[in-house]
């Protein structure tokens, strides 16, 4: 069948969709599939925010999202959100760098914009749901809670291992979910281009977007450089030598070797076999005195087993997993597609209050993460995602 079971149930036929269409293939096939299933499907293009200066493919999506819709013969909008855009994204990576820490822009873009924003004035102007063209698949169940059935939304990772994109989604909560639709989680991407070939949808054989959220590509140095001060500091290595300076400890991010070529030959550097030197990377950032700390790949300070994570979010609104009580035995990965992990969640000074009916609520919560297994660079400002066999159960901020 072309369609699967999820966007045929009869109660949902010619209920109203607003689709964030990128102009990608996959939002195209979103709302295709949305629109062959009965839905009442309106395509919307989303205007971000641009950095002055810096190039941007914005223009070129927008008309390929125009170009789509016409096709689908649905009605198309451009919504500026480009105010929103860069107070809760731009604003928030720059803020972020400066800190030394590194962000995760599209984690924020999910969150404030396409089901912040977008799902709020889409709901504002009568639309039972919200699509995008994520790779994810969202579950109902149904539990019985004081006698009555309770639904709850579940995550599960998409069919297409390779295209998974549930890393990105672990702030949304029920209240989001209760609106939203993911057409394409159970198709693989040769799939979805399949699917757009014979719908001769313009976009079946755009390239995918490797830029931030719907900005387009751009050069993050290009853009950190033209927002945040350059400042020369010192290159240390782990063992206290000064061996080189860089330009500034924000442009750097734990792991990273590109850019480091300001270091200095010398003689304490580990040689491999062919008699080169060994690469450095950076293992850590003192950002008061501006100094990067680096070391070389096989180095003990670029593996850690723990780490420290706040602002968690459980998708089903339960800090517990399965009914289970902390400690949390599960799998998480701390960088997007790094294959899942085997840790344990331990929840530390927990912030309890006395909420109405007397459920208690967690606030602000700070939880502890022991891996297995060493991790390569542990990096905070990241996320860290949580899974319990194919289900995305939640996550939160890496400190």
């Amino acid at each position: 069948m072309l369609l699967m079971h999820n966007l045929v149930m009869a109660e949902n036929y010619k209920k109203k969709v607003y689709v964030a269409m990128s102009g990608g293939v996959d939002s195209s096939v979103a709302a295709f599939l949305l629109k062959h299933a009965g839905y009442n499907v309106h395509g919307v293009y989303m205007k971000e925010w641009v950095p002055p200066g810096i190039k941007c493919e914005a223009g070129s999506d927008r008309i390929m999202a125009a170009r789509v819709a016409a096709h689908l013969d649905i009605s198309f909008e451009v919504w500026d959100f480009r105010k929103e855009y860069k107070k809760q994204v731009a604003d928030y990576m720059l803020r972020e760098y400066k800190a030394g820490r590194t962000p995760n822009p599209d984690v924020m873009c999910n969150k404030h914009i396409k089901f912040g924003v977008f799902l709020e004035k889409a709901l504002l102007r009568g639309a039972d749901y919200i699509a995008t063209g994520h790779y994810v698949i969202k579950h109902e169940a149904c539990s019985m809670k004081h006698r009555k059935n309770v639904s709850s939304f579940m995550f599960q990772v998409s069919r297409d291992n390779n295209k998974d994109q549930s890393y990105f989604l672990w702030t949304l909560t029920q209240k989001e979910l209760a609106h939203c639709l993911f057409p394409i989680g159970d198709y693989t991407k040769s799939e979805v281009r399949a699917i757009a070939k014979k719908a001769g949808l313009p976009s079946w054989d755009k390239k995918d977007s490797q830029g931030v959220c719907f900005v387009g590509k751009l050069d993050f140095a290009d853009f950190l450089r033209k927002y945040l001060p350059q400042k020369k500091g010192k290159i240390v290595t782990a063992k206290g030598e000064v061996i080189g300076e860089h330009d500034g400890v924000w442009f750097y991010t734990l792991g990273q070797r590109h850019g480091l070529t300001r270091i200095m030959n010398h003689k304490s550097r580990v040689m491999n076999k062919k008699g080169n030197a060994q690469p450095y990377y950076v293992v850590d950032k003192d950002v008061k005195k501006n100094v990067l700390i680096v070391a070389e790949e096989a180095a003990p300070e670029l593996y850690k087993k723990e780490l420290a994570a706040t602002n968690i979010n459980w998708i089903s609104g339960n800090p517990s997993v399965g009914g289970a009580k902390f400690p949390l035995k599960c799998k998480a990965r701390i960088r997007y597609r790094q294959s899942l992990q085997e840790c344990k969640i331990e929840s530390e000074s927990l912030n309890l209050e006395l909420g109405k009916k007397h459920t208690r609520k967690i606030l602000n919560s700070k939880f502890h993460i022991l891996f297995k297994k060493p991790q390569r660079a542990i990096t905070p400002g990241q996320s860290i995602v949580f899974y319990k066999g194919k289900e995305m159960v939640g996550g939160g901020i890496i400190q």
